[in-house]
């Protein structure tokens, strides 16, 4: 009989990281996962649903938010701002004109609810915050836009507008941050979401008055360090890129992407990314990878994608009319979507454009595998939610509530769109067998009901 020396090890890793199981992610515990990519390996997931269908169960939100749900055990943590009065509905599309020149009058409530993944139940709701907002928000946004993030004991919500808050399983504020809100551009609103590393809690707050990222003891809430930003407002989730040489923070921003050691210490930039910044960076054996693409964007029209490698330091940031060097392993101008995240998955780089088109890439040298693909050949379809993989597709989910379902490979075909029919701008969640949908109103449970 022949004893494979690894498999111990392999068993106490499935036994002690509750994140992972032999068919995938159990918990989903922050923006797009634990590697922040959206990539689920379970092969139960759902390829079919609509407002009936494989649905097993959907609740009704407690108020506005564009954040995503997140997921631990057998828990889904949502957060929404609830308002005592009328909300002004949300327009689908990008436009200008959206910004509103005073807050609302209406006494808001800041709400984490707790559901039960298996009946949609709620178990708890806490309120953090009952107030008049101070500061106002784009049409489309949200004052939760914030995903939260869970390390299986405590859940800790950010809101950059207000601050940063650690409750217990129970829904106790155990410790909590608060500041006076700063302007944002145009006063649109926040939406960088915290990250857990160790034992420290990490946010970047960016906006037009004084930027700063901050690191927190997650148990304790004290500050570790505090580095100040030559940032305008920023809306990118930063990233903790874990590579062979060396863990670092990574910021995404308007003047510079940044670098960071673990003491908030600059190790590289790059300068000239675009105008406004909004996708979250991600990693993987091999690059980090960092996109910026603003639509309207007339000072820096290039748009770029960067694939980098580990071990940079000082400015890496390339010379005039080439694309690569000896840090940066590829670049490509006008590639970048200007909301969604890219998405990595099988050896292509995905991006899904507002627009409604889509396009990949090779990861290792950024060559183009298909162009640009409208999606919906009807038209023009706005598109704010990342994408995600599992089961060898790719999912992109439009405002309208349609989620486009796409074959991974050198090909593009849209496959078939499932409907909910309800505006939708979160990303989704994927946990075991399960996808959770967020729309304007309603948390969807979507599971493929097997015989």
């Amino acid at each position: 009989m022949t004893h494979n020396k690894w498999f111990p090890t392999l068993l106490v890793a499935l036994f002690c990281n509750p994140l992972l199981n032999l068919t995938g992610e159990v918990s989903w515990p922050s923006f797009r996962g634990s590697d922040s990519r959206g990539v689920s390996q379970n092969p139960d997931l759902p390829m079919t649903w609509s407002e009936k269908e494989n649905v097993t169960w959907k609740q009704t939100t407690a108020g506005r938010g564009w954040s995503s749900p997140i997921v631990w055990d057998e828990t889904v943590f949502m957060v929404s701002v609830k308002s005592r009065g009328e909300v002004e509905a949300p327009i689908k599309g990008l436009y200008f004109g959206g910004e509103r020149p005073e807050p609302s009058k209406n006494v808001h409530a800041w709400v984490v609810e707790a559901i039960d993944t298996q009946s949609g139940s709620i178990r708890w709701a806490s309120t953090l915050h009952e107030a008049a907002p101070s500061s106002t928000i784009h049409v489309k946004n949200t004052y939760a836009s914030e995903t939260p993030v869970t390390d299986g004991k405590h859940v800790y919500v950010h809101f950059g507008y207000m601050g940063l808050y650690c409750l217990d399983w129970n829904g106790a504020i155990v410790w909590k941050h608060q500041w006076p809100p700063a302007a944002m551009r145009l006063g649109w609103g926040t939406s960088s979401s915290p990250i857990l590393h160790d034992q420290w809690v990490i946010i970047v707050n960016d906006n037009e008055e004084q930027s700063w990222m901050a690191a927190y003891d997650k148990k304790s809430g004290q500050e570790q360090w505090k580095v100040l930003r030559d940032e305008p407002s920023n809306f990118s989730t930063p990233f903790v890129w874990e590579n062979d040489m060396r863990t670092e923070i990574i910021t995404t921003g308007v003047n510079k992407t940044r670098s960071y050691d673990l003491m908030g210490q600059p190790l590289w930039t790059i300068q000239g990314m675009s105008t406004i910044c909004i996708p979250t960076p991600f990693a993987d054996e091999k690059r980090l990878y960092v996109a910026a693409g603003y639509v309207g964007d007339k000072l820096r029209p290039n748009k770029p994608i960067y694939a980098i490698r580990p071990g940079a330091s000082g400015d890496i940031t390339l010379e005039e009319g080439t694309h690569q060097n000896q840090w940066i392993d590829w670049m490509v101008d006008n590639a970048a979507p200007y909301n969604p995240s890219p998405l990595l998955y099988q050896g292509r780089f995905y991006v899904l454009w507002d627009f409604g088109f889509f396009s990949a890439r090779n990861a290792t040298d950024g060559s183009e595998v298909y162009p640009k693909e409208r999606l919906n050949p009807r038209g023009k379809t706005a598109f704010t939610a990342s994408p995600w993989a599992y089961r060898d597709h790719l999912f992109a989910l439009s405002e309208d509530g349609d989620t486009y379902v796409i074959p991974a490979g050198d090909t593009f075909e849209v496959r078939h769109v499932n409907s909910l029919n309800e505006m939708c701008m979160a990303t989704p969640a994927m946990a075991g067998s399960k996808l959770f949908i967020r729309t304007l109103e309603h948390l969807y449970c979507i599971e493929e009901v097997r015989p």
